[in-house]
């Protein structure tokens, strides 16, 4: 296909004039409109006057005429038009997503990303800059870039998306302590961060995980997700080979697969589809995560000192390798899920078939023995609070006007 034929002409923009420093409508003017005129690319705007007043346009409106879905905000933005066109997109192909395994359809349309948020970990992650010019000329180019997204389930029912972090226990309690904070600003963040820090606590349960043994890559390889990236395109072909094999009964089943338990006390549990990479850590939580290769990265961080936790972190903001710790265990995952050591106030089917599945196991664990308060998961950037979750990663779901980081020459 040639490069004119994939330039968007019709799209509709999706302003939040409340996100980040509350510029998002001045950058889109100032910045961004004049390159969409000057590309003759027509646009249909719209300036969201509440929460999900974006997801709840893209399950009404008729989006058949666009090309592509513009927003101009943070993550949390982008996470609204990223639910509205896959929830659409299901709906019109009669897909339940509330099934755990059920398979997605992905969407035609492409979604663009003008960064006007606090921290816009997806848009510097997939592009390399939070520069709203650089965006707005990736989607008059009309790049494309195909990103994993994972879905995050309870008892059958899709609790949100996930493209970016999952994360439990410190990362969670820094999002639900900060949300109370809102009045603060975006300094809340740093605030909650150091409270959470400092209460040092960790919790307990159990993780079951199945290895993406399609995968070409590993969490520690040190080969960052790149423009045109081999590691994307080749397990992605093998992803595809292993699910007909799969399916015509050459090789085993997902019932019979090789489930691999972690059970003990952790500080945190963070899953990452990217790098997470920001301005204040330009490697991201991952740095060897990749974008499109149908995994995540589940990151186990058990239970040690104050000391060697802030080691860690600190590890994020230079060239060291994070992972390099012996309380520190990553693996590249196609699924998850996490069962608490505390689930009374839980309805949990989950509760019930991971007994069954992995009680054994747990049991033969003394890590499992001591009982610890329950966290919240935080799901790029919103509070998840039951904390029995079953994770899948569907790879390639969406699309963005984008190319991915670009090497330095």
């Amino acid at each position: 296909m040639c490069m004119v034929a994939c330039r968007p002409k019709h799209l509709l923009v999706f302003i939040n004039p409340f996100g980040g420093k509350g510029q998002g409508k001045r950058i889109y003017e100032k910045k961004v409109a004049p390159l969409f005129a000057l590309a003759s690319i027509n646009t249909e705007v719209i300036v969201t006057e509440r929460a999900n007043h974006a997801k709840e346009s893209l399950y009404e409106m008729n989006i058949d005429k666009y090309d592509g879905i513009v927003c101009v905000g943070g993550d949390g933005t982008f996470s609204e038009v990223l639910h509205g066109l896959i929830g659409r997109t299901q709906q019109n192909a009669g897909v339940d997503q509330n099934h755990p395994r059920a398979a997605l359809v992905p969407s035609p349309l492409r979604i663009g990303i003008i960064p006007a948020g606090s921290t816009d970990c997806v848009c510097y992650s997939t592009v390399g800059t939070n520069d709203a010019e650089t965006s707005a000329l990736h989607i008059v180019i009309g790049d494309s870039l195909s990103m994993d997204v994972s879905a995050v389930h309870h008892n059958s029912t899709l609790l949100r998306y996930s493209v970016s972090l999952l994360g439990y226990g410190f990362y969670g309690d820094i999002i639900k302590d900060s949300e109370k904070k809102r009045w603060m600003g975006l300094v809340r963040y740093d605030f909650s961060g150091l409270k959470t820090f400092l209460s040092h606590h960790y919790y307990e349960g159990m993780v079951s995980f199945l290895p993406a043994q399609h995968t070409v890559g590993s969490p520690r390889d040190r080969k960052p997700c790149r423009a045109g990236c081999f590691v994307c395109r080749q397990s992605k072909q093998q992803l595809e080979e292993e699910q007909k094999k799969s399916l015509y009964g050459l090789e085993n089943t997902e019932e019979v697969e090789e489930w691999k338990v972690v059970c003990g006390k952790f500080l945190a549990i963070n899953a990452t589809n990217m790098s997470c990479a920001c301005p204040r850590s330009p490697r991201g939580l991952s740095p060897a995560a990749h974008l499109g290769d149908g995994s995540s990265d589940l990151i186990l961080i058990r239970k040690c000192s104050r000391f060697n936790f802030l080691r860690f972190l600190v590890r994020h903001t230079n060239q060291y390798d994070q992972f390099d710790f012996t309380f520190v265990e990553v693996y590249r995952v196609k699924k998850f899920q996490f069962t608490s050591k505390h689930l009374e106030d839980e309805d949990s089917d989950l509760r019930e078939g991971s007994k069954k599945r992995f009680g054994q196991l747990c049991r033969d664990h003394p890590a499992c023995c001591c009982t610890a308060s329950n966290s919240s998961w935080n799901c790029d950037g919103e509070v998840l609070s039951n904390s029995a979750i079953e994770v899948r990663v569907h790879c390639q779901l969406v699309r963005l006007f984008a190319r991915g980081i670009e090497e330095n020459p």
